[in-house]
């Protein structure tokens, strides 16, 4: 029915919303914030939409599965702009992170095939007895790009097992806790609650073979395909959208 929209003339904000499964507040926030070209409004100043905002509304609907409503939100409003280039350079950096998560699962599946070999474990991490036996709590939440509160939360779930640095207390992550600590953090990014994750970190740290992390690998594989299928469909919207915008310039 969005697609109706498209060869016809002028249209309600009622028509617009219908047409895509929406509430009419709903299109007047997304035009408000620059999702959607302004409105024309009436003598009596009652808003009135075109086929070209049923295209952005069908670009920005295709492009929220894949990116998210914030990154969505960015390349609308740069296109409606103008700022073509900027758009793009957002949708690369999309496409960017979705091939580092896809070699961040290869690395895992790499290391789990290594525990999983007969013979191997996983050794326990040596106790640390000075800082620079391993990392303290803010180095290593900036590497991760998180919050040390987060590492905190990690820790208190059973996710991370720091020691603490005899002179100051400070909790100190040896290179087996570093390595926990960047499992859990793709995992989440994955969208793994911490209830989910524990097992598997505490199944990588007792090598107790890969049977158990089978379901949890395919999920992953399953949703970075579904990520990349959804940024195909919304470069499909979005370039159609472009060539409305241009063929009506």
């Amino acid at each position: 029915m969005a697609h109706e929209l498209q060869s016809r003339g002028k249209l309600r904000p009622v028509d617009l919303a219908r047409g895509h499964g929406l509430s009419t507040q709903a299109v007047r926030n997304y035009e408000e914030a620059g999702i959607l070209p302004a409105a024309d409004r009436t003598a009596h100043g009652y808003r009135t939409y075109t086929p070209l905002h049923a295209r952005a509304l069908d670009a920005f609907l295709a492009l929220l599965p894949g990116h998210g409503h914030r990154t969505a939100t960015s390349v609308m409003r740069a296109v409606n702009e103008g700022a073509t280039g900027e758009a793009f350079r957002l949708i690369d950096e999309s496409h960017a992170q979705l091939l580092d998560d896809r070699r961040t699962l290869e690395a895992v599946e790499g290391a789990l095939r290594d525990l999983g070999r007969p013979g191997a474990g996983v050794a326990a991490a040596p106790a640390v007895t000075s800082a620079s036996a391993g990392r303290f709590v803010g180095p290593l939440a900036r590497e991760l790009g998180i919050r040390p509160a987060t590492l905190r939360k990690w820790e208190r779930a059973g996710l991370v097992r720091p020691s603490r640095d005899p002179l100051t207390g400070y909790r100190v992550y040896g290179e087996a806790d570093v390595r926990d600590a960047k499992l859990a953090h793709q995992l989440r990014r994955g969208g793994y609650p911490l209830a989910r994750i524990a097992p598997v970190i505490e199944q990588v740290r007792s090598a107790g073979g890969l049977e158990p992390l089978e379901s949890t690998l395919r999920d992953w594989h399953d949703r970075l395909s579904a990520r990349g299928r959804a940024l195909l469909a919304g470069a499909a919207e979005l370039e159609a959208y472009l060539r409305a915008r241009e063929e009506q310039a």
